[in-house]
């Protein structure tokens, strides 16, 4: 699927299927999103650019890679998209933090934001947009928008299950944003919830219902 790249690495595979176990506790859950996380943070940084330097390791001096450029700026769609921060940070503790705090009204499903912190310069810097499910895509193309707003231009958007109704309103709205997700289900439900999906992500990683 174009502008879409599929995580089907086994680790992250065998991990999502113990996520959608309903009789999984919330501490499984929690723990495995962060593990997930941070498998998804090595695909979506795959690509970054490199600059060659100079060091002196014990025996000699030697030019070695390192990554080039501005800090990363990770920024979870608040409240479930901060199961995956912990992992990244995990590799990528440097990366600085945008929050975006956005629910969905139960009625309309629209994005209402509550609200929004973000590094000045994001404009100069790769964002990492992260929020497990990506199902109606309202808040994510919502959050996606108020950085723009911002000045961002580099922005990626990471998620652990994506609708296809999802990911055609994301394609639509910004086909700029390129999406990585651990797997394409089925489709939405009358509520707005990915089938077979995995349940309110949030709810399951907080306990909160």
């Amino acid at each position: 699927m174009e502008g879409v790249t599929l995580v089907d690495h086994p680790l992250v595979q065998h991990k999502l299927t113990l996520m959608r176990d309903v009789k999984r506790s919330t501490k499984g859950f929690r723990q495995l999103l962060n593990e997930i996380g941070m498998l998804l943070c090595y695909e979506v940084t795959r690509d970054l650019p490199i600059e060659m330097i100079e060091i002196e390791t014990p025996l000699t001096k030697m030019m070695a890679p390192t990554i080039s450029g501005k800090k990363l700026v990770f920024a979870p769609i608040l409240r479930a998209g901060v199961g995956f921060l912990d992992g990244m940070l995990s590799l990528v503790p440097s990366a600085r933090v945008a929050h975006i705090g956005l629910y969905r009204d139960p009625q309309t499903l629209q994005a209402v934001e509550y609200y929004f912190k973000a590094p000045q310069d994001v404009e100069d810097r790769l964002i990492i947009v992260m929020d497990p499910m990506l199902a109606t895509a309202n808040s994510a193309t919502a959050a996606l928008e108020r950085l723009k707003e911002r000045g961002a231009k580099d922005i990626r958007f990471v998620c652990l299950l994506a609708a296809p109704e999802g990911i055609a309103k994301m394609r639509a709205e910004h086909p700029d944003v390129h999406i990585w997700t651990a797997a394409i289900d089925e489709k939405l439900n009358d509520h707005g919830y990915i089938v077979p999906g995995l349940g309110d992500a949030g709810d399951r990683m907080f306990g909160t219902k």
